[in-house]
């Protein structure tokens, strides 16, 4: 770094070819441009442009069902731009050698509604069915709110299952798959949406059996 106050020039600032300049204290600051940049291939980047890839690979294999779940989110923010920022870093576990998804963790819809409690899920014969409780004693609850219940599957398959609410104290859903064992499952999630869409519930992950 050198110092220069020359009146030919007066103050300098910003950049030229391999120098910025800016002024100090009334003087002006010459400083070169670092030549070598920081190691853009290290362990740490090679697992953080894994762990954007596997959210990305998980948006997309949702098949749009979280465009539903993120009604609320800032002006300037896609759906796929909420997807990106409520799931990187919390939903990627980088402990071992190779980043995997904590599919526990993954957010496929974020608002205000209460969230939906599952107490059970059961793989069967006819496909997996979701016991939930409405809640509708719950301020923001309505009957008329649409459940949703989302199943992804190890082969990629995705399987969806929307409907009302209801009126009763405890509701069941049924992601219609047949002969599917608990085993098939990837991940498995629940969630509430506002008849108008205009606000949803953050998703429930579901442990299937």
């Amino acid at each position: 770094m050198s110092l220069a106050q020359n009146p030919l020039t007066g103050q300098m600032r910003q950049s030229m070819a391999n120098f910025v300049t800016t002024v100090y204290r009334g003087q002006n600051v010459i400083r070169a441009k670092v030549f070598m940049p920081k190691d853009v291939n290290s362990i740490a980047q090679q697992k953080q442009r894994a762990s954007f890839k596997l959210i990305v690979d998980a948006y997309e294999a949702l098949g749009g069902m979280s465009d539903i779940g993120f009604p609320k989110r800032p002006v300037t923010y896609s759906p796929y731009n909420a997807f990106l920022v409520a799931n990187l870093p919390g939903a990627v576990n980088k402990t071992g050698a190779v980043p995997v998804i904590d599919y526990t963790r993954l957010v496929v819809s974020n608002g205000s509604l209460p969230k939906v409690i599952v107490p059970t899920a059961v793989a069967g014969a006819a496909g997996i069915t979701l016991s939930y409780k409405t809640a509708l004693l719950t301020p923001k609850v309505s009957a008329t709110d649409e459940v949703i219940a989302i199943a992804l599957l190890k082969t990629g398959e995705l399987a969806v299952a929307p409907q009302v609410r209801g009126t009763q104290e405890m509701g069941s859903i049924l992601i219609s798959y047949a002969g599917i064992s608990a085993d098939e499952v990837e991940c498995c999630y629940l969630f509430a949406v506002k008849e108008d869409g205009s606000n949803v519930s953050d998703s429930t992950f579901v442990v299937v059996d």
